[in-house]
């Protein structure tokens, strides 16, 4: 078994709702993986939400717990359906319906980096990708549905906030030509994964700090999203994307100078958004 699947930090008490998840930023890269792959240390990093984990860790300070994942979203994809196989790598899956996402490459076992290069020179056997899905997507998940059930029996509802960046040129083609870039894509699955209400709260405390905010173009959603959003359930998720030169150097992957100004504003920003699930006391309480 690997030492450390994920990274989850609990508050000393617990008196939000608000569940924060950082699925990408895992950077704890296998050696066995490392040799197979035919991609440098830079591109297979290109993948990454690096350093997301970072800018909301102090997320257990407002009373809420951090979920983040330690191997790297290159080796598995803790985005995705555990079934979404891809054939095209992995040896003794069948082909099946379409699926766009396996389909270029971004299965649960990716077959590409970003910009669709690829990992590997031959396919996988099967039992590889069955190893990874055991070792590292389900302890994931079973954490995050723990986390879950935890906040619907202390408080009634649970609002997980999935945390993710995006690259600066990823809006590029969504950007109307005169009008703002924007900075944060908010993807809550055209409403079927919270409540509007929480996506207003959420959005607004981004505006708030001076950030430009867009909802569900490109991206609305992953597994994530659509797995956990409940909103008839009192099960809410959205996703977070934030434009990584904000605070990182993307060709080197590292914290730009402005890491420390972007970190404390994100501290802000989950302050405000940790708020939204105080609305009622714990049941623990009582």
């Amino acid at each position: 078994m690997p030492k450390a699947t994920y990274q989850l930090e609990l508050p000393e008490n617990r008196t939000t709702s608000v569940i924060f998840a950082s699925p990408h930023s895992g950077r704890s890269y296998p050696w066995a993986f490392l040799r197979k792959s035919v991609l440098d240390e830079l591109t297979i990093r290109s993948s990454e939400d690096a350093f997301v984990d970072l800018l909301f860790s102090d997320v257990p300070s407002f009373g809420a717990p951090l979920l983040s994942a330690c191997a790297p979203r290159a080796f598995v994809d803790l985005n995705r359906s555990r079934d979404e196989l891809d054939p095209a790598l992995i040896d003794g899956v069948p082909r099946s319906g379409l699926n766009p996402r396996v389909a270029s490459g971004l299965g649960v076992i990716p077959r590409v980096v970003s910009s669709g290069r690829h990992i590997y020179r031959g396919k996988l056997p099967k039992r590889e990708a069955d190893m990874r899905l055991t070792q590292y997507w389900q302890p994931y998940h079973d954490a995050l549905e723990g986390l879950v059930a935890e906040n619907l029996r202390m408080f009634g509802q649970a609002v997980l906030i999935d945390c993710h960046s995006m690259p600066h040129e990823a809006l590029d083609s969504t950007n109307r030509r005169n009008g703002p870039k924007a900075e944060v894509v908010l993807g809550d699955r055209y409403g079927a994964a919270a409540n509007s209400d929480i996506v207003d709260r959420i959005e607004a405390a981004f505006v708030a700090a001076g950030l430009t905010v867009v909802r569900n173009m490109p991206f609305a959603g992953a597994y994530v999203a659509q797995h956990y959003g409940r909103p008839s359930l009192n099960r809410h998720a959205v996703q977070i994307e934030i434009d990584r030169s904000l605070y990182m150097n993307e060709k080197l992957i590292r914290p730009n100078a402005n890491f420390r100004s972007f970190q404390k504003m994100i501290a802000s920003i989950a302050s405000e958004i940790s708020e939204i699930g105080r609305r009622e006391q714990p049941l623990a309480a009582e």
